[in-house]
């Protein structure tokens, strides 16, 4: 029997990354960062956490050879005891951008080789002929907002106006990205959905890689918060992924969180959501339960990064990883002859970094598998490895981009 668990903890990066650079973030490392912090008491925050960065079995699955292998820095409180059949490396990402679907997508055996579209950090940030599509075919009087901006504080900027006048807050940032707000009750949730369906066609001859529904609730600037009824309209992949290949040939992808938004859902048997990274944990264990031979269990884990990286909370950010830590056993514990787990990242958002947005990293690949001989997988050139590992490991022929390290872990396919 082989089944397969591939976790992705949203933005967890470990810094590292040789094209960094390029994209402004020279020297981001979120792990390295949080860990500083925490080490100088700066993430000690009262009945919330305390002291060092504790993520003893991350460490054990090796954590800190892992970030080792991307920056060279040493971890050497993270310990050094290894699970037998663990194994770590780093990966780094070929794909052009820093976001959530090329990271994705890269991790699932594809890179993305062009270019996504964004909208320049000008007011207003969208096309004049966009914006009026928006409000014709999308039958709103209007579009508030139109600028780069982080979520919640446009919300506090014109929420209340929002309900007023019953036109969309719409904005977008450095990612290919264009979000969308509204009120759940006074706009309705279903609305906006069809609103964003609406944008999303209009927005794809410009290359932008989501459409994101952001629905809230409250009714002033001080009460106003978003819910957990996200959704996001993403591009589908121009080539097959490793979720189509195990589909095709009739396996199952469970996909837990936002995973099946990320692929369009295409190559997703099965969506199970919940609201924070503890329910989506249970949501995750629940599937490892029913993945049968040869199925796939794909998880996102987004309170890292939309709850801590992007809000710039270092000390959240770290509570999140140590109670992610404390329910991986439970997770270990499921594991029968033949699975496969790996915990992952998909870019990083460092913390500490400047602004507000993702930073491009390097990321951890780390796990685990009863009778695994285990060991280091080293630096990896593409994330795509993870995905080509994933398929031998269930059984599938190679794909067009990735090589496996499946025979340097002692796999059995």
């Amino acid at each position: 029997m082989a089944r397969a668990f591939l976790f992705v903890l949203d933005s967890f990066g470990i810094g590292g990354a040789a094209d960094a650079e390029r994209y402004g973030d020279a020297g981001a490392n979120t792990l390295a960062h949080i860990a500083e912090a925490c080490a100088e008491g700066r993430a000690d925050r009262e009945r919330l956490r305390q002291g060092p960065l504790f993520v003893p079995h991350m460490a054990s699955l090796g954590l800190g050879k892992a970030a080792g292998t991307a920056t060279g820095l040493a971890f050497a409180h993270f310990g050094t005891d290894l699970l037998a059949n663990a194994f770590h490396g780093a990966a780094q990402e070929v794909s052009s951008g820093k976001d959530t679907p090329s990271g994705h997508w890269e991790i699932a055996g594809l890179p993305v080789r062009f270019d996504w579209g964004y909208f320049p950090d000008t007011v207003p940030a969208f096309p004049a002929d966009l914006t009026a599509a928006m409000i014709r075919e999308g039958e709103v009087s209007g579009i508030l907002g139109n600028c780069h901006a982080p979520g919640t504080e446009i919300i506090e900027r014109f929420g209340e106006e929002h309900i007023r006048t019953g036109k969309p807050i719409c904005y977008t940032s450095v990612d290919s990205v264009l979000q969308i707000a509204a009120h759940e009750v006074h706009f309705g949730l279903e609305r906006l959905y069809e609103f964003c369906q609406v944008v999303r066609r209009l927005v794809d001859p410009l290359r932008i890689g989501r459409v994101i529904a952001r629905p809230f609730v409250g009714e002033t600037a001080g009460t106003f918060q978003r819910t957990y009824n996200r959704h996001d309209y993403a591009v589908p992949p121009p080539e097959p992924t490793l979720l189509d290949r195990l589909t095709a040939r009739g396996s199952r992808v469970i996909a837990v969180g936002k995973i099946g938004d990320i692929f369009a859902h295409r190559g997703i048997s099965e969506v199970r959501k919940a609201a924070g990274n503890m329910a989506m944990f249970d949501k995750a264990l629940g599937a490892m339960d029913d993945a049968g031979d040869g199925d796939l269990v794909f998880a996102n884990f987004v309170d890292f990064d939309t709850e801590f990286g992007h809000r710039r909370d270092v000390a959240g950010y770290a509570a999140a990883l140590e109670a992610f830590d404390r329910r991986l056993p439970e997770a270990l514990a499921k594991l029968q002859q033949g699975d496969l787990l790996i915990l992952t990242a998909d870019h990083g958002n460092d913390p500490t970094w400047r602004g507000t947005d993702h930073t491009r990293e390097r990321i951890p690949v780390i796990g685990t598998g009863p009778g695994l001989r285990g060991g280091d997988v080293g630096l990896r050139a593409t994330f795509a490895d993870i995905g080509e590992t994933v398929a031998e490991h269930l059984g599938l022929a190679p794909g067009r981009h990735g090589t496996s390290f499946h025979a340097m872990i002692g796999g059995h396919a």
